[in-house]
């Protein structure tokens, strides 16, 4: 897991070839008056989602994790309070893989709780589960789906 701000993002691009053009995409200078919705930028290899959300509360939200995806999530409006627990820790499956979602859900609690402020994002590997939109308020977030 990888967490830091839009305007430090360019020393994580030789982490995987499809991620100079996520952060490209991330760098738009229109992103924030982009309509909601999904956004191909290379077929389905890399894709973002934007998304305005209402936040949940910790206790309502439930660990994800995805096989076949790298998610970069990016905070355009409010706090994401994103919690983590590695992916081999966790013992309470929800649900189990769907491969057509590529997500699997667990109970597990979070082993952390990450503040997520505007323009600041966070990266989950496969190995890294993850609830995201918590907090208060609505949410408004970009995700990016990097094909593994």
């Amino acid at each position: 897991m990888i967490l830091d701000r839009l305007d430090r993002a360019s020393r994580y691009a030789g982490l995987h070839p499809g991620f100079d053009k996520a952060l490209a995409f991330l760098r738009r200078a229109d992103l924030r008056e982009l309509p909601l919705g999904k956004y191909p930028i290379d077929a389905e290899r890399v894709y973002a989602t934007i998304a305005r959300s209402k936040a949940r509360r910790r206790e309502d939200a439930c660990l994800e994790a995805h096989r076949k995806y790298i998610d970069i999530q990016l905070v355009l409006e409010g706090v994401d309070e994103m919690g983590w627990k590695g992916l081999g820790e966790c013992r309470q499956l929800l649900k189990a893989y769907d491969a057509e979602l590529d997500c699997e859900l667990f109970s597990d609690p979070p082993a952390a709780w990450i503040a997520v402020a505007r323009d600041s994002f966070t990266v989950f590997f496969p190995e890294d589960a993850h609830a995201p939109v918590v907090g208060t308020g609505e949410l408004l977030k970009v995700v990016v789906k990097i094909a593994v």
